[in-house]
């Protein structure tokens, strides 16, 4: 069903296997949920003009009492498949407005938290009534949040996006587009789209230094960036190189192993507290 109609396919035994490994992990993500087995971890973004960190990712880990640990690109897609995107998503929004207000009462209040919204979340029409809620519960700044939506769902689904993400605006929270050049964005939609940042994909960085296309692609994505006053973000910096490339094109932000792994809310507590390690230090290391 998934490849169309009027097809057909050969069953092998391998299509059993498949079937019976999806339901054993999807019942498994449910009592995970039931259990409380989901963390959120946080990853610094790296602010370039200040040498500061300004802001973290909140992501989403399992370590499932049976499984192990089972990567966000293999559950993420499967939560999405059986709807418990929803739920995992608003966990991850009390948990990181909790978080926010943590960090306010220990004096680091001018750092943000982005978080990952998923189609169906968007499409419920419930996510702002529930961020504002959040945002109400915890006496928070919206500007404090930022939503990050990946390229390919905000183009399929384009013309609901502009009204709804202009209902997020409105709040004041910040609109990121994530994964930034691997889907098919429409440049005229990305004019009425009330986007503030654009987050350039790590497959473009990782070869940034050896591959042409790749620094070309960067590159450009950065200038456009600055030409449409949005700002820039490059995802999986994980060298000096790459750190250096990013630099000195202009690219405003930076995150990935280079500057820190994703860290648990204390491990990112104490990080946020000491201050990001200089610049200088980073280099010689």
């Amino acid at each position: 069903k998934d490849q169309g109609r009027n097809t057909y396919a050969v069953y092998t035994e391998a299509m059993d296997i498949a079937a019976r490994r999806w339901a054993d992990t999807a019942a498994a993500l449910r009592r995970a949920v039931e259990n409380r087995e989901l963390q959120v971890v946080y990853q610094p973004k790296l602010t370039l003009a200040t040498g500061k960190i300004s802001g973290v990712e909140a992501l989403l880990r399992w370590r499932s009492a049976e499984l192990g640990e089972i990567p966000p690109s293999h559950f993420i897609p499967l939560a999405e498949q059986t709807g418990l995107i929803v739920e995992l998503g608003n966990y991850v929004i009390r948990t990181a407005c909790a978080q926010l207000k943590s960090w306010r009462d220990v004096g680091l209040d001018d750092i943000s938290i982005a978080i990952n919204v998923s189609v169906l979340q968007l499409l419920r029409g419930e996510l702002a009534a529930r961020l504002r809620r959040s945002l109400a519960e915890y006496d928070l700044d919206p500007a404090l949040l930022e939503l990050e939506l990946t390229e390919t769902m905000l183009m399929a689904r384009a013309e609901h996006a502009v009204s709804t993400l202009g209902e997020l605006k409105a709040i004041g929270i910040s609109l990121a587009i994530d994964d930034f050049g691997t889907g098919y964005s429409s440049l005229s939609y990305l004019k009425r789209l009330p986007i503030d940042t654009l987050k350039i994909d790590a497959s473009f960085v990782r070869d940034i230094t050896t591959d042409p296309d790749d620094r070309a692609i960067t590159a450009t994505i950065i200038r456009m960036a600055q030409s449409l006053q949005l700002t820039v973000v490059a995802e999986g910096v994980e060298t000096q190189e790459q750190f250096e490339y990013l630099r000195d094109h202009g690219c405003q932000q930076i995150q990935g192993h280079w500057l820190a792994r994703p860290l648990s809310a204390e491990a990112c507590t104490e990080m946020l507290l000491s201050g990001a390690p200089s610049l200088s230090r980073r280099a010689a290391g």
